[in-house]
């Protein structure tokens, strides 16, 4: 555990008495203390220019000096360091005079205990304000801190020239192909001496789709290093504006070594092997898909809020409202799609709780049947006893419903289509063939088809996240991937058995629970989503800041808005009315939400808790959101959403509530 850093303090102090006095109530802190005292304006501004300093705490009147002229050498020196004066005998104008001067606060001598409390806000003050101004610089140099952040990463990134000449690289991919940047500059970097001549073609193609599509599909590719030798790599690339390529890489070197290593020592162990391979690729593309979840799903809440919004402020029959409803349609495409990212990697908050995976699939028989269309005939088993399973009742609707939609593709001439539902035991033998799977109860949820199997060589493939083998414009391949992660999310396993010509079944195992059937939650109707409350809305991320405060004051709530956790606690420590509910982004700069909500906690126990991410990889909330009431809404989010799960958090009773 590391050791808290010392705490400087400058003390403008002439009474050895006070300053020990003082220097008691700072050892309070708890945490290394350096005071040094100062009785001069000289010896003041000598301090100043020798070091800085966490904090100036100054006496309001010593016999050669003062408070003001103090404010006067700090302002000019030290203007980031917070002062605060500790005095006996400054009267409440002067003290107002002295905020006004720039001073944080005022403590009176005999009121010594509360110093530390101010000490601790004015230092995270400090802190945000710091972090702003940090921020602020950053920006006004966003092509640097891009190249930095490109530059500090695994990711290969080049941005290259129609013609194939690679005009930026960073560190990261010179390292992958063995160049220089002074190659770079020269020219001899192009796309063509980078790429053996046997895949020329293949990545002409992939090129040719960005002109529709913009961005490629991520595929395997091999690059010729500098000194002649291969590394294998995942490569995916974007179209940009000008014309130009921009291109991303992971070197696949030694996770090619480590299969290869794994195939020679344990041939006998093939089929757990390549279960083992799945879940790395899988989690290591889900990594990517969460670093750019969070921003993402931080865009299309704007998008998505704002074209809602004006939408219902135009006329019925304006022309408008088609165009902004193609916008929101869009944004909801892409928010599908991102929720598909999350479930496939296995980083989306699930809600589970109790369910009988016989009611689900009841719930869906007609919907199943118009699915399919009439040339299939659709089978339902239902189980004999219950079969009940602690699960998101959603995800297994997804579930069901994309290994059926599988299923019907499989049968484009008509076939028959069996879903079984039954409690089933996995022995010691079964979890020893499957990797990562433990005896005991289960439930099995089976989807059989009659339809043109899955050849043997394309099995171990099937659940890789973007492979599919239907044509063009027919399949994301992320139908089967999604299955898998929400599966393994869910504690479970899915298997496959198929054999060409004559069918393929999908057996997903749950493990098998025997609590009650948890509560539907029931969703109040869209007039019964406002309030009086007061809200203390926490998010970093501007734009979506504006657009929650704007859905909320729209909804009858009072908002109190904070850019950050800094902002929040100060919020919370000079309102005097209650707060009714923390509305908070999950990650944030410095202070987590959670982080936050423990801390807020302390101060007000009754305020409710309202937690909201575009991404997490559910250990942020393994403490907060996924216990007691505390609420979590996935973004991206819109008025109807936020207005409702706030009104369902506020509405929360707790349990054994009256």
């Amino acid at each position: 555990m590391t050791e808290p850093e010392m705490l400087q303090v400058l003390l403008v102090e002439d009474s050895p008495a006070d300053a020990k006095l003082i220097g008691q109530e700072l050892r309070r802190l708890a945490r290394p203390l350096a005071v040094e005292r100062v009785e001069t304006a000289a010896a003041m501004r000598a301090a100043l220019q020798r070091q800085d300093w966490d904090v100036i705490l100054s006496d309001w009147s010593l016999p050669s000096f003062s408070a003001p002229a103090a404010l006067a050498i700090a302002s000019e020196l030290r203007p980031d360091v917070p002062l605060i004066i500790v005095s006996g005998t400054i009267g409440e104008e002067a003290a107002v005079d002295a905020m006004h001067a720039g001073a944080r606060d005022y403590v009176l001598k005999d009121k010594l205990g509360r110093l530390v409390p101010v000490l601790e806000r004015e230092l995270l003050g400090r802190a945000a304000r710091l972090a702003r101004r940090q921020a602020e610089a950053a920006l006004k140099e966003s092509e640097a801190r891009f190249r930095r952040l490109a530059e500090s990463g695994v990711v290969g990134i080049i941005v290259v020239e129609p013609s194939g000449r690679v005009m930026e690289a960073n560190d990261a991919f010179l390292q992958m192909v063995g160049y220089s940047q002074d190659d770079v500059a020269a020219g001899r970097l192009t796309w063509e001496n980078l790429t053996p001549p046997e895949q020329h073609d293949r990545d002409r193609q992939a090129a040719g789709l960005l002109d529709s599509q913009r961005v490629a599909h991520p595929w395997e590719k091999e690059y010729l290093r500098k000194d002649g030798t291969a590394v294998a790599v995942l490569v995916t690339a974007a179209r940009l504006d000008d014309g130009r390529y921009l291109s991303l890489s992971i070197d696949l070197r030694e996770q090619k070594r480590a299969e290869l290593a794994r195939a020679r020592a344990e041939v006998a162990l093939r089929h757990s092997e390549e279960q083992l391979r799945q879940a790395q690729k899988m989690e290591a593309v889900g990594r990517l898909a969460g670093g750019v979840a969070h921003d993402f799903n931080n865009l299309l809440s704007v998008i998505l809020s704002y074209s809602e919004l004006v939408q219902d402020g135009l006329a019925h029959n304006d022309p408008l409202r088609a165009d902004l409803g193609e916008i929101h349609e869009a944004a909801t495409r892409a928010s599908a799609l991102t929720r598909q990212l999350l479930l496939f990697s296995r980083q989306q908050i699930v809600e589970p709780r109790v369910i009988d995976l016989g009611d689900v699939v009841g719930g869906l028989n007609k919907m199943l049947h118009r699915v399919v269309g009439e040339d299939v005939e659709v089978i339902v088993v239902a189980p004999d006893h219950h079969a009940r399973v602690n699960a998101d009742p959603n995800l297994m609707e997804q579930v069901l419903l994309n290994l059926v939609v599988n299923a019907r593709d499989a049968m484009p001439k008509g076939g028959k289509l069996t879903i079984q539902t039954e409690n089933v035991k996995l022995d010691d033998g079964y979890a020893a063939r499957h990797l990562g799977v433990m005896p005991g109860r289960y439930v099995r949820l089976a989807v059989k088809d009659t339809g043109v199997g899955i050849p043997p060589e394309i099995q171990s493939r099937i659940f890789e996240p973007f492979f599919t083998t239907k044509d063009k414009g027919k399949g994301t391949g992320l139908g089967l991937s999604t299955v898998f992660g929400i599966v393994q999310q869910s504690g479970g396993h899915i298997a496959v058995d198929s054999e060409v010509g004559r069918g393929t079944t999908f057996n997903v195992y749950l493990p098998r629970v025997d609590g009650d059937l948890s509560g539907a939650i029931v969703l109040a109707p869209s007039g019964a989503l406002r309030g009086t409350e007061t809200v203390l809305l926490v998010e970093d991320e501007r734009q979506v800041r504006t657009i929650a405060d704007n859905i909320l004051r729209r909804h009858g709530y009072n908002v109190l808005v904070a850019q950050n956790a800094g902002d929040a606690l100060l919020i919370c420590e000079r309102e005097t009315g209650p707060i009714h509910l923390l509305l908070t982004d999950v990650v944030m700069p410095h202070l987590s939400g959670p982080e936050l909500a423990a801390r807020l906690g302390r101060l007000r126990p009754d305020m409710k808790v309202l937690f909201m991410s575009g991404y997490t990889d559910d250990s942020a909330l393994r403490h907060g959101a996924l216990e007691g009431s505390v609420g979590f809404l996935q973004k991206p989010i819109t008025p109807a959403l936020l207005a409702r799960k706030v009104r369902e958090v506020l509405d929360h009773r707790g349990p054994g509530a009256a």
